[in-house]
């Protein structure tokens, strides 16, 4: 896996365990509600940085060498305008259970992001299949080394809160992916430390 696949395999395991969350709720746990709130703030966060990153680099990029299907790229375009609208939908859904904390609108956020999480897949599956075979092939070149420095971006507390959400409760195999592409160092620090407030405030809402 490459870190885009590593990224993504997090966002669907994060979409199951809220919807799992959801339909478990405890009625009338304001406590709980709140704390799913701010997990979802983080992947809320974090699906958004990966997406304006590739609006606004790896689209280009590609547009640029002429050799993806201009239409292809306007449908990841148009897939992450919808994509956007199904988070602020979950948002709104998980606002409304943090204002009344009762079973059916626990329900109500786990369908919206049922239906969130269906609209990105269909994204990622597609980017999975017909983006990144065309990135893989040039992934060691000088112009995409380029777009992978201006991906990086977004400061160390993102690092930090990015690398301590893909090891919280990852895949085996993305974990795996992970530790042989960045060293071990980089990975503590920036995740045990710099991204302990993920681990002081996100992490526990997944051990209940």
């Amino acid at each position: 896996m490459n870190m885009n696949v590593i990224i993504h395999t997090a966002v669907r395991r994060d979409l199951t365990r809220f919807e799992s969350a959801l339909r478990s709720f405890p009625d009338g746990s304001g406590a709980r509600a709140q704390q799913l709130r701010r997990a979802w703030a983080t992947l809320d966060r974090q699906l958004h940085h990966h997406h304006e990153s590739e609006d606004a680099y790896v689209w280009p990029y590609l547009r640029g060498l002429g050799v993806a299907d201009p239409a292809l790229l306007d449908s990841m375009e148009s897939e992450h305008r919808a994509m956007a609208d199904g988070l602020g939908a979950v948002a709104d859904a998980l606002d409304a259970l943090v204002a009344d904390p009762s079973r059916a609108r626990a329900i109500a956020a786990a369908d919206t992001v049922a239906e969130t999480a269906r609209v990105t897949n269909t994204h990622l599956v597609h980017e999975e299949q017909d983006v990144m075979p065309i990135i893989i092939e040039r992934e060691h070149t000088p112009e995409w080394k380029t777009v992978e420095k201006q991906l990086r971006k977004g400061g160390p507390v993102m690092a930090g809160e990015l690398f301590a959400w893909l090891e919280d409760g990852g895949d085996p195999v993305a974990l795996a992916s992970l530790r042989a592409t960045v060293p071990a160092p980089v990975r503590l620090v920036l995740s045990r430390f710099v991204g302990r407030a993920y681990h002081r405030e996100v992490a526990p809402v997944w051990r209940v």
